[in-house]
């Protein structure tokens, strides 16, 4: 590695990628931000799960499920699938798997 100083237009593109990936990170952390989001992510993070599923672990609402369920799909950290007249649902983001399981460590492991 030289001693050379970056160059005004080299340090704008560092900034302006970085100014990018800090857009997506605020927007994948606001997205997980939600503790109805985060418990549905919890529970899918072993296993995919139906959404009558997740009514009974989450003892909420199909209504309130779904809502939640449907911001998590558009955020692109879920997928589904039918089978019939049941909808399952998964983690469709890797870092969403390695964030529940951050998250777990810091907050619901027990010491």
């Amino acid at each position: 590695m030289s001693n050379q100083a970056i160059s005004d237009p080299d340090l704008h593109a560092s900034a302006e990628a970085m100014l990018a990936r800090a857009t997506d990170a605020a927007a994948f952390l606001k997205a997980l931000s939600h503790e109805g989001r985060l418990m549905i992510l919890c529970h899918l993070a072993s296993g995919e799960k139906s959404v009558t599923e997740l009514e009974r672990l989450l003892a909420s609402r199909q209504a309130a499920v779904s809502q939640q369920l449907a911001r998590l799909r558009l955020e692109g950290l879920v997928s589904s699938r039918r089978d019939g007249k049941t909808i399952f649902y998964s983690i469709e983001d890797p870092k969403v798997r390695r964030t529940i399981a951050l998250v777990y460590d810091m907050f619901c492991k027990d010491d």
